[in-house]
């Protein structure tokens, strides 16, 4: 099995388990993970979920074992450009060349990074909401090398993290950019010891798990919807979006405030 499940309450881990190949993905793996994805986002009892590698990478990528026995170009055409165009219709499957790439789910995704995210697996961590990495951990455009360029997302979504200056420097160069620095460009949003970005992104996973969701995924929706926009068109999608959760449990929360939770800024009970 390539991708392995572990519910834990309302947290969903999902793990990309093929370490004999630095969790590379090849077509079956990413359409398990498109499916692992898509249950998460569809299961009512399911709040966060943590993507995580097993055996000490993250993702090493597109399998370019795989790639290298489509030897035939009719055959490569077929299995992987015409498979993999960006769909076209409101109803096309949108899986990406690595799988979920290309979701846009309702909930919200943690990365926990050990060692290579690199080439389309920098791409996936990418795609999550957040990204932990231990300190060991690195991203990079390794795909550089092999004339493969970033069809995942990465020219999307890098450079709205980091800017657009950084961004070049890193792909066009695709040098090997350390988990601190990661995290002094914003790359990633915790840097934790070796070993440990599964359980600080599950423990984190479990927090975001315990407030009320309405608001929660209000606001995480507001931040993806007003990326672009005008500070006017912006402010008119926040308010859209936090009407709707406010009416739905703000105040149930108000009453729980009023009784006494949550003071002093405690969310040890609330």
């Amino acid at each position: 099995m390539t991708v392995e499940i572990v519910k834990d309450g309302h947290v969903w881990t999902i793990i990309n388990n093929r370490p004999e190949a630095r969790n590379a993905v090849d077509p079956a793996t990413g359409d398990a993970l498109v499916e692992a994805f898509l249950a998460f986002d569809t299961d009512d009892e399911a709040r966060a979920a943590v993507f995580w590698g097993a055996g000490g990478a993250f993702c090493a990528g597109w399998d370019l074992k795989y790639a290298a026995t489509l030897t035939d170009r009719e055959q490569f055409q077929a299995e992987l450009i015409d498979q993999l165009a960006f769909p076209q219709g409101a109803n096309a499957a949108p899986r990406g060349p690595l799988g979920p790439s290309r979701l846009e789910l309702s909930k919200p995704v943690i990365a926990a990074v050990e060692g290579p995210a690199v080439a389309g697996g920098m791409e996936l961590a990418l795609w999550c909401d957040v990204r932990v990495m231990a300190e060991s951990a690195y991203i990079g455009v390794y795909c550089r090398r092999w004339g493969i360029p970033l069809i995942d997302g990465g020219t999307v979504r890098l450079p709205r993290l980091v800017g657009i200056g950084k961004a070049m420097e890193i792909t066009l160069t695709g040098r090997k950019v350390p988990a601190e620095e990661c995290y002094q460009i914003g790359a990633c949003e915790k840097v934790v010891p070796h070993g440990e970005a599964r359980a600080a992104a599950e423990e984190m996973a479990h927090e975001i798990a315990r407030f009320p969701q309405a608001a929660m995924l209000a606001d995480r929706r507001s931040i993806y919807e007003t990326h672009g926009l005008s500070v006017r068109d912006g402010l008119r999608v926040e308010w859209s979006n936090g009407v709707a959760a406010v009416l739905q449990e703000g105040a149930a929360g108000a009453d729980r405030f009023a009784s006494g939770l949550g003071r002093h800024g405690d969310y040890g009970k609330i």
